[in-house]
């Protein structure tokens, strides 16, 4: 259905949707679409112009919600009232256009519209049977309350294709997100596709974005797609966001407003229908008033905002977590550990856990490592004492005073050895990396300044012991 009052676009739109295939109906006013609607309501999709005669489209979608969950709504805006169409997304709608709107980018957002409502259909029914169950979406635990509030926002923003924005705390699941908004919508079947925007040279991520051709730049051998192709009928995932130089983030906002990729080395553009989501663990809004990010750009992609709580924020996660981590690291372990005892789990639920659910689970990792069972003891969870445990700022304790020894360089010296009496190189070196980060505020690229390393260095690191864990 084509809700247009301008008889010269109705008429052209209908001509490209039906050259592409489609059947079109229009209707030139608010009232006579409600009124073809509810004599024939088996719409595939819905093109909704903002602007009509007798009724604001933004107002009709929030009188008539219903029609949102019947069929996927893309709204027609002018370049004026672009927040309103921004607006419009948040309400649930599938995408927006930007007049003029030319005839191929008409086809491919319907396209895409009809195809992923479609889809949409069966996750709706699996999501159904799956809330039924008590399930939650992706590979998220917890029951606290602001985790409930999470799993309803990705219930919320997963039928559209507003792009998502998620913040939190480095390990608080920001990618668990992105995957769940991906399994939770119509695109669960395509592919999903993750780019860590901090962990590649800047040269570099042109080309692991949108591609490149032989011989664009040395070392490009042969012709490539980018991250942005391979996940087109997907989602696209751009962790640590707010790391992409500024010249690239034109290019980023260039892709958002056209949907189409050129390739690093060619002059022809090629369509692509992807779903954003992206995440960082700074501010968005200070890097924008700080002029590290653009701010048509956060606001093109903060269409949908969606912040992830810190592990001490959710009140009554850390037993579950620890529960459910104890029995995997267990099963991997081949050892059967018996439930932890109440003040184990007080004693781990007063902790601050600066590295989140990461870090928790690290935690549990090292105690069923080090440990046969079947008890833990709560010596077996090692953390900072409780003079601490408000606000742990360093993964390696200050030097303690001791009267009548001098505080000098040698005197520190002897205390960071007997703070890392026992441990491994690469254990000693994995605590002064995650000190660092720590009080860089989680940017690896502060960290990585302060350690005298690459950026790309501690990233290759943290996938590395990711992977361990």
């Amino acid at each position: 259905m084509i809700v247009e009052d301008v008889p010269s676009l109705s008429m052209a739109y209908a001509a490209h949707l039906e050259k592409a295939g489609f059947e079109a109906v229009i209707a030139d006013t608010g009232a006579a679409a409600l009124e073809t609607i509810a004599k024939d309501g088996d719409f595939a999709a819905m093109l909704l112009d903002l602007q009509l005669p007798d009724t604001d489209g933004l107002q009709l979608l929030r009188d008539r919600p219903e029609l949102l969950r019947k069929f996927p709504i893309v709204v027609a805006t002018a370049d004026a009232s672009l927040s309103r169409a921004v607006d419009a997304m948040r309400l649930g709608s599938f995408d927006f256009l930007v007049k003029p709107v030319s005839g191929p980018r008409l086809v491919s957002v319907i396209t895409s519209a009809v195809e992923l409502g479609q889809a949409d259909d069966e996750a709706e029914g699996a999501a159904g049977e799956d809330a039924a169950n008590g399930d939650r979406p992706g590979n998220f635990i917890g029951n606290s309350p602001e985790m409930r509030e999470v799993y309803r926002q990705i219930e919320c923003v997963a039928r559209s294709k507003a792009t998502v924005f998620v913040t939190g705390e480095s390990g608080t699941g920001k990618e668990l997100c992105a995957e769940a908004i991906h399994a939770e919508s119509g695109r669960r079947k395509g592919p999903f596709v993750a780019i860590n925007c901090g962990a590649i040279p800047e040269n570099l991520l042109e080309s692991e974005l949108f591609g490149h051709l032989k011989g664009s730049f040395t070392g490009a051998v042969g012709d490539r797609i980018g991250a942005a192709q391979a996940a087109h009928k997907g989602t696209l995932f751009l962790d640590e966001i707010c790391e992409m130089a500024l010249p690239l983030q034109v290019k980023l906002l260039r892709f958002l407003q056209t949907g189409t990729v050129q390739r690093v080395g060619s002059n022809r553009v090629e369509d692509v229908d992807v779903r954003i989501v992206c995440a960082t663990n700074r501010d968005p809004r200070r890097e924008v008033a700080q002029g590290r990010f653009r701010e048509d750009l956060y606001y093109r992609l903060a269409v949908v905002p969606l912040h992830l709580p810190a592990l001490r924020e959710r009140h009554g996660d850390v037993a579950e977590l620890a529960a459910y981590f104890l029995d995997r690291f267990g099963r991997e372990e081949g050892k059967s550990f018996a439930p932890l005892a109440a003040d184990t789990l007080a004693r781990l639920s007063r902790y601050s856990w600066p590295g989140n659910v990461r870090e928790l689970q690290n935690v549990v990792r090292r105690a069923t490592v080090m440990h046969a069972g079947p008890d833990l003891p709560g010596t077996a969870f090692h953390l900072p004492g409780p003079e601490d445990i408000a606000a742990p700022t360093s993964s390696l304790p200050e030097p303690a005073e001791q009267p009548g020894v001098a505080d000098g360089p040698a005197s520190r010296t002897a205390d960071i050895v007997t703070a890392i009496h026992g441990l491994t190189l690469e254990q000693v070196e994995r605590i002064a990396i995650e000190g660092a980060i720590d009080s860089a505020g989680g940017s690896l690229p502060a960290a990585a300044r302060a350690l005298g390393v690459s950026p790309s260095t501690l990233y290759r690191k943290r996938e590395r012991w990711a992977v361990a864990d």
